[in-house]
């Protein structure tokens, strides 16, 4: 398979491409066309904007102090939110530049990023690299559909069943559907696994999906009918029909769980947005051992956890060839921030799959599948990887000495590699808020969950930086009156 050379620049040019500023100034400077939109809507919205209220004079002082009603990034968010559709709830900083893991807002005040966009910048943000990638690869060619072939999808797909296989992961990996994001990637296994099914039992009787409480599987009606989430689920039921919920890590109940009408079964190996719960090897071992007795389809969902996060290039190459998966779901960070996202399936599920079985308008595209080779080739490295684990152990070393300093808040310490959870006994939103006006974005998972998911280059400097803004954060935040 023809498969283009990726231009690599240099280590000077990269040193000079993601050179970062050091003042609030220099980063207003890099901001000029983001300011350019903030003066648009300034005369708009100011005299509409309230006055800011008076602060406390030891908030005050802190550095990244959430702007106020009268602030540039307050006129440009009143003028614009009407125009978008509330399916969020944002804090009111506005992000306008990132550089490694770093991010600055409309104010021109700096924060370290523990959040990597959701385990998403695995590569940190605007890599220089892929930056130059794109640039280029968007003056050479952007779109053709999936008409026609195209030298970057086949080039992905080769070298993603390669770095799988080489991982010690899926061992018979076979072939690739590349698409837009994790919720079609997941789309794309469930109905693998029905079409599995329905080949193995035309009658349509072997249908059904198993899926776990926690798990978070997307936002479309297929993914989310494997959410069982109240809160995701409710305002748009009913369900699809045919999903079926057991509870994640109870090896003993997965017999009567995964039966002979069950076609496929989807499980993350680490439950992201359920908590950061790592899967059980039993657990795992036992419905793989599961579906290959009844002949279900039995898929990974390493969105979040894959792609070199945890240590391994996926969260399951240290399991044994008998618990490994017959599809593996993947996207966040094969991006890089760029929309994609890929189904890697056995020969098992590849041979039952025929033309015109699915699609995508803009799935394959030559520009994502350019820059997701690049960062493949970056994310399987060995270096990288020994890297995160020595960084995971940093990270848990002071998650230990927060635990000791606040016994009765920190009460576990979960995850693997780079993506870690510490879980509080109490609602974390003041820490979350108190870290932010620090100097640090932190995010939670599940209920009552600290996740920690930074860029997987991330320094031990960096990851110091960030600890001792954490514990001022938790000391300020559990002060009496402070709200926890």
């Amino acid at each position: 398979m023809f498969a283009p050379k990726i231009p690599v620049l240099g280590r000077s040019a990269l040193r000079s491409a993601s050179s970062i500023p050091s003042s609030a100034k220099q980063a207003a400077a890099l901001l000029r066309p983001s300011n350019a939109i903030l003066k648009r809507h300034a005369s708009q919205a100011a005299a509409a904007a309230p006055k800011a209220a008076p602060r406390d004079s030891e908030k005050a002082q802190l550095p990244n102090l959430d702007p106020a009603a009268d602030s540039k990034t307050t006129t440009i968010t009143d003028a614009e939110a009407p125009y978008m559709v509330k399916t969020y709830s944002r804090p009111p900083p506005m992000f306008v530049k990132g550089q490694g893991c770093y991010l600055w807002d409309a104010e021109g005040r700096k924060y370290l990023d523990f959040t990597a966009g959701i385990a998403v910048n695995a590569l940190g943000h605007c890599d220089p690299e892929l930056a130059q990638i794109m640039a280029e690869q968007a003056q050479t060619l952007i779109h053709t559909s999936n008409l026609y072939f195209n030298p970057w999808t086949g080039a992905l797909s080769k070298l993603l069943i390669e770095k799988t296989v080489e991982s010690g992961a899926m061992h018979d990996a076979q072939a690739v559907f590349v698409c837009n994001s994790g919720s079609e990637a997941n789309e794309a296994a469930l109905k693998f696994a029905r079409k599995v099914g329905k080949v193995l039992d035309p009658s349509g009787a072997k249908h059904e999906i198993v899926s776990f409480h926690s798990s978070f599987h997307g936002r479309t009606m297929g993914s989310l009918s494997a959410t069982p989430n109240p809160k995701y689920q409710k305002p748009f039921s009913p369900m699809l029909p045919g999903f079926r919920y057991g509870n994640f890590n109870d090896a003993a109940a997965v017999k009567d769980l995964v039966t002979e009408n069950t076609c496929g079964v989807i499980v993350e190996p680490i439950q992201g947005e359920g908590g950061v719960i790592v899967a059980s090897e039993e657990f795992l071992s036992a419905l793989a051992a599961r579906c290959k007795e009844v002949g279900a389809i039995l898929i990974y969902d390493e969105i979040q956890c894959g792609l070199g996060r945890t240590g391994t290039f996926w969260a399951h190459s240290s399991l044994p060839q008998e618990a490994h998966p017959d599809i593996i779901s993947t996207a966040k960070a094969l991006g890089n921030g760029f929309p994609i996202g890929a189904t890697i399936v056995n020969g098992n599920v590849a041979e039952k799959i025929a033309v015109g079985d699915h699609g995508t308008t803009f799935g394959g595209n030559p520009l994502a599948c350019r820059l997701a080779h690049n960062i493949v080739s970056r994310l399987s490295s060995p270096e990288l990887q020994q890297g995160v684990v020595a960084k995971s152990a940093i990270f848990r070393k002071h998650f230990e000495q927060l635990q000791t300093r606040f016994p009765e808040l920190v009460t576990e310490i979960r995850g693997k590699g780079l993506q870690l959870g510490l879980q509080l006994n109490q609602d974390p939103s003041p820490i979350i808020t108190a870290a932010r006006e620090r100097g640090l974005l932190i995010i939670t998972a599940g209920t009552n969950t600290l996740r920690f998911v930074p860029s997987l280059n991330i320094t031990e400097a960096e990851i110091e930086e960030g600890i001792n803004i954490l514990s001022e954060a938790i000391s300020a935040a559990t002060k009496p009156g402070q709200g926890l």
